[in-house]
């Protein structure tokens, strides 16, 4: 089986002890059709971009710089995938961690000062000031939850979704920025779950990974503007040495199978989820009722893989190619890109190329 080949862009941190602006800047790399990769250069150097995100047409790319204040850079993309820079601004708050482009802005989080910020958006990469929406509140944990931590954007419908790992909530706010600075609290997570980054299911299903417990929480909707919290499941058998629970990162979610790259034990779990009672399907042997799968509201979720990255490889982030075949994953602290390739209907991976590249963070389908 092969895939098409694919263009990545690449976001990186500085290499261990340096400054912001020591060399770290936005890569762009190639995945052939076996899987492997076939070499990697620096097209734009900017400080920390630990953050992209392409805009729809796919002309404008945006990055955010990790520092405090933060920065929100943007480039021009063309047809032959060179960047030329188009604007900088600040990102309204400090060491923004995550941006969306929806079009006609830029939505960043900003996870210093927990303050989601929208920087309106031109067809050429113009850059409107920030609006920005601080939030405060704290939570249980703490050495990361002294205060409010904006962590990840999700547009839905006609608003978006922040992430804010300090205080256990997903708050909300509309789309064009406007209404009150503070937005609406929008669903409430057990106490100490730190919620990083959320998918969204076809039937409006929210699933996000709890950074500080380490679970999969299930939020279902509740009324216009309102998410329930519906359970949780483990995301991965695996623990530390210690056997304490490990950091997930990121998540992303293709057909049945959710993928969530787990800091610590350093594997990329992969997750079937299918509505509680569904009969098992041929494309799913093994999903349903079995050792391994847990009940969360209306869903039945099963580990069905943790797929070794390696020591140390401290998996930041992940992007799905080939219709969820392979994951290129961004593992940052050993310093390399890792191609997997999935049997989709097992969900089990095996690790098809790797290719070194200084503290990746943010992998992007170009």
């Amino acid at each position: 089986m092969s895939i098409p080949t694919a263009a990545l862009w690449i976001g990186t941190y500085p290499t261990t002890g340096a400054a912001p602006g020591s060399g770290e800047g936005i890569w762009r790399a190639g995945l052939d059709p076996s899987g492997t990769f076939t070499g990697a250069e620096l097209v734009a150097p900017v400080a920390a971009p630990s953050f992209l995100a392409l805009d729809p047409s796919g002309r404008t790319l945006v990055a955010v710089t990790e520092t405090e204040p933060g920065t929100v850079t943007t480039f021009h993309v063309s047809d032959a995938g060179a960047l030329t820079r188009a604007a900088s601004g600040p990102s309204g708050g400090a060491s923004p961690c995550h941006v969306v482009a929806t079009g006609a802005a830029a939505w960043v989080a900003n996870y210093g000062d927990g303050v989601a910020a929208r920087l309106s958006l031109g067809p050429d990469g113009e850059l409107g000031a920030a609006r920005t929406h601080p939030h405060a509140g704290s939570g249980p944990v703490p050495d990361r939850q002294e205060g409010a931590h904006a962590h990840f954007v999700h547009p839905w419908g006609d608003r978006v979704l922040v992430c804010d790992l300090g205080t256990d909530e997903l708050r909300s706010y509309p789309l064009d920025g406007s209404g009150p600075a503070e937005g609406t609290v929008a669903a409430v997570l057990p106490p100490g779950a730190g919620p990083r980054h959320l998918v969204e299911l076809a039937d409006g299903t929210i699933l996000v990974a709890g950074e500080l417990d380490c679970r999969l929480h299930v939020l279902v909707p509740a009324g216009p503007g309102r998410l329930e919290h519906a359970g949780s499941v483990a995301i991965t058998t695996r623990t530390l040495p210690d056997g304490a629970a490990g950091y997930p990162s990121h998540i992303t979610v293709v057909g049945d199978l959710v993928h969530v790259g787990v800091r610590g034990p350093d594997v990329l779990s992969v997750l079937r989820v299918r509505a509680a009672g569904a009969a098992e399907t041929p494309s799913a042997p093994g999903s349903g009722p079995a050792r391994g799968a847990q009940e969360a509201g209306h869903l039945t979720i099963e580990n069905v893989a943790d797929v070794d990255l390696g020591a140390g490889a401290w998996p930041r982030h992940h992007a799905v190619l080939a219709d969820g075949e392979v994951v290129v994953v961004a593992a940052q602290n050993t310093d390399e890109l890792i191609a997997v390739r999935l049997d989709r209907a097992s969900g089990k991976g095996e690790i098809t190329g790797r290719l070194e590249l200084p503290a990746p963070a943010c992998v992007l389908v170009a």
